[in-house]
């Protein structure tokens, strides 16, 4: 009994290994293989940038430009209030307001010069009254003093000559002194109006500084030029103006309020694709927040001095498009996925890249038939590559490496000369670009004395 037991146990196991090895067997994961068809049709060389929306026209919301006049000199005033951005605004509807610290000290040092300008306009208006007074009674008197000595000489007459001529020169001395005196009193005149047309002036010019502060503070409430959406500034370094951001004279932008009707796209090429971009091309426009929606562009500008963008490394050069269609959902600042269409082929086979294989430089790919086709190379982009001879339209080839690579016998020997042949030409114009490329100058050596 407990033979047969033992049997039964036996059998149980055995029969649960087989049972294990063929479900192992079955869940095995079979080689998936890929493959992909030769197409024929129009091929686009493509540079693929990022770039943001803007309005191609706009209609900036200033800081008054008196903030660098002579009168007030504030290099930087922040903003202290600002609506939301997007907010649609009517013309004269507020917009911003300036914090008013610093030109309400100016306000009050202005007040204060002002004042001491009306003090010393009173007192330069009292001195000269007095003075000029002076100098009257000075010349009253000397006329009178002329008479005297005129009718002492008139008396004098019957007297001894000695007595005559002191008479005489006593007149003389009195009409010299009462013509000095008028002398005197003239150039005083003059002196006395050049005095209160300098203080006039001064006072006057204090007034109008005092005045232009005053109209200036009453342009620190921001309002909008027309109606419009309100968009915020974009510094040179990309920050938004925003509350507490700070205004120079020189940068007095506090918003825009862009015209939405046409829209460019402002993106940046790196120095090794400039070259490929020129003004003209076409692009196919893309909106990151709406991928379902595709626009058109045309490049109107591009940039001939390269920068560096902040955080990165390398020089890219600026390249604005203009967006050909209009569209309610464009806003600006969105991002924009741009294809600039660098060159087009029309009806060339292509494949994708990563089907291309190569041996001793001969490009190959593997055919679904099982051959290593040797293919002629044309131009490529990011994802497809062109191919001039060597496959059909329809073909389909493998996008990786088949099992058993070994097994696929090669096709297209022929063409093997023909590539080998655009090799040698290909490095003979290189070689002779660079033997007829300017020679750089030579730098002047330096003397040593």
């Amino acid at each position: 009994m407990k033979k047969k037991k033992n049997i039964i146990i036996a059998t149980a196991i055995v029969l649960l290994l087989v049972v294990s090895l063929v479900l192992s067997k079955s869940n095995k994961p079979k080689n998936v293989e890929l493959f992909a068809k030769v197409k024929q049709g129009e091929f686009n060389i493509l540079v693929n940038v990022t770039g943001e929306l803007e309005a191609m026209n706009s209609e900036n919301i200033m800081a008054p430009t008196e903030l660098r006049s002579e009168n007030i000199r504030l290099y930087q005033v922040k903003i202290q209030d600002l609506i939301a951005e997007g907010t649609y605004v009517d013309s004269g509807q507020y917009v911003a307001t300036l914090d008013r610290t610093e030109i309400t000290t100016k306000l009050r040092e202005a007040e204060d010069e002002l004042e001491k300008r009306r003090a010393s306009f009173t007192k330069d208006q009292l001195d000269t009254s007095i003075n000029l007074r002076s100098l009257r009674d000075q010349l009253v008197n000397s006329k009178y003093d002329r008479e005297e000595k005129q009718i002492t000489l008139e008396q004098s007459k019957f007297e001894p000559p000695a007595t005559i001529r002191q008479a005489q020169i006593s007149l003389d001395k009195s009409n010299r002194a009462y013509d000095a005196s008028q002398n005197d009193y003239k150039l005083k005149v003059r002196q006395a109006e050049a005095t209160m047309k300098e203080s006039t002036i001064n006072l006057n010019r204090q007034i109008r500084r005092r005045d232009e502060i005053l109209a200036v503070m009453g342009k620190f409430t921001i309002s909008a030029p027309k109606r419009g959406m309100v968009i915020y500034y974009k510094e040179w370094d990309g920050q938004r103006r925003k509350v507490g951001s700070t205004i120079s004279p020189w940068e007095p932008n506090v918003a825009t309020l862009p015209d939405l009707s046409v829209m460019k796209s402002k993106t940046y090429v790196s120095e090794i694709d400039i070259s490929k971009v020129k003004k003209g091309q076409k692009v196919k426009v893309g909106i990151d927040a709406f991928p379902e929606k595709k626009f058109t562009g045309i490049i109107t500008q591009v940039s001939n001095v390269g920068e560096q963008l902040p955080n990165t490394d390398s020089k890219v050069f600026e390249v604005i498009l203009k967006v050909n269609e209009y569209d309610a959902i464009l806003r600006p600042y969105m991002t924009t996925s741009n294809a600039i269409i660098i060159d087009t082929f029309k009806n060339v086979k292509y494949i994708p890249i990563e089907t291309l294989h190569s041996q001793d430089s001969i490009p190959f790919v593997y055919t679904k038939s099982g051959a290593k086709q040797i293919v002629i190379l044309g131009e490529m982009n990011e994802t497809d590559v062109i191919i001039e001879k060597g496959l059909k339209e329809g073909e389909v080839v493998h996008l990786a490496i088949p099992e058993k690579p070994e097994s696929y016998s090669w096709e297209g020997e022929e063409l093997k000369a023909e590539i080998k042949a655009r090799a040698a030409k290909k490095k003979k114009d290189q070689l002779k670009s660079s033997q007829t490329a300017p020679m750089p100058m030579a730098q002047p050596q330096m003397i040593k004395k």
